[in-house]
């Protein structure tokens, strides 16, 4: 199940139990998932059960707790805790990970024109050029660390993913394979940030924020180049050593599916950056 996914099966839920006069209150828009944060549980968090308690006149954490029920044992959803004051918390089943990557190699990255657009101003331009310039108005540092190309630049790190993950492919298409999802991938941080690429966006959107893109896709970077490159801090050798076959080693179906992962993540980070009006070149 992806994020888009849970934030539709809530919504149906919600709406099911006010159509049954279970819950009185008018039935939301949409409901927002975010990913879980310090004191949650679980994959993804939605607050809706409190602000469909304020219409329905009811205690949060009794609604929470009636929305848990009707979800619990939902295909794609491992567990539903409640927390809080009536935050609902979702767990998702182990094979969702297998989904959020195949449906961004199918798809892509979901996308907008809804996301305000930084106009940096002329003596930024003239000082940084453009793709800095626009990065610097979102998430502000000195010239020199907008300028540097190195890893202490969170812009750079952005970029050097990409292009690491098209080296990848490029690298796989000369040794004959390409990417394909077919057996799992230890690298739960990585994949967790690419399931939320959709919500970060839509907060995005809604809050009129496009640092926090820019922020996610900084983590989903340095999440890739600590599964890839050995050398980046915290890397997880299982992911690193294992893109690319080694030595006489042929393909095997785990190299073809880091390669997915590795090419999911090129697909959200170049989406991302062409949301925010930033260059995302093949090669650094």
């Amino acid at each position: 199940m992806t994020p888009a996914e849970l934030s539709r099966t809530v919504l149906r839920v919600v709406r099911r139990a006010v159509e049954e006069d279970v819950l009185p209150a008018p039935v939301p828009e949409r409901v927002a998932v975010e990913r879980t944060r310090p004191g949650g549980t679980g994959d993804y968090a939605s607050n809706v059960a409190l602000r469909v308690a304020r219409e329905a006149r009811m205690p949060p954490r009794e609604v929470a707790e009636l929305l848990r029920a009707r979800l619990t044992g939902t295909p794609g959803i491992a567990a539903v805790e409640v927390t809080g004051p009536g935050f609902l918390n979702f767990l998702l089943a182990a094979d969702s990970a297998d989904e959020t990557v195949r449906e961004l190699l199918r798809r892509g990255p979901v996308r907008t024109d809804a996301l305000p657009l930084l106009e940096p101003g002329p003596e930024a331009l003239a000082r940084l050029g453009h793709d800095a310039a626009v990065w610097g108005a979102l998430l502000p540092a000195p010239d020199a660390e907008l300028l540097a190309q190195h890893e202490r630049n969170p812009l750079f790190r952005v970029r050097y993913a990409y292009s690491r993950t098209r080296a990848l492919r490029r690298n796989a298409a000369d040794l004959g394979y390409r990417a394909a999802y077919e057996t799992p991938v230890p690298a739960p941080e990585l994949i967790g940030l690419l399931g939320g690429y959709p919500v970060e966006l839509d907060v995005a959107v809604r809050l009129r924020a496009p640092e926090r893109l820019a922020r996610h896709l900084v983590a989903v970077a340095d999440a890739f180049l600590r599964f890839h490159d050995t050398r980046f801090p915290g890397a997880h050798r299982e992911g690193a050593r294992y893109v690319l076959p080694l030595g006489d080693e042929k393909p095997s179906a785990a190299h073809r599916s880091r390669l997915a992962v590795a090419e999911a993540a090129g697909t959200v980070l170049a989406g991302g950056l062409s949301q925010l009006g930033v260059s995302a070149p093949d090669r650094l």
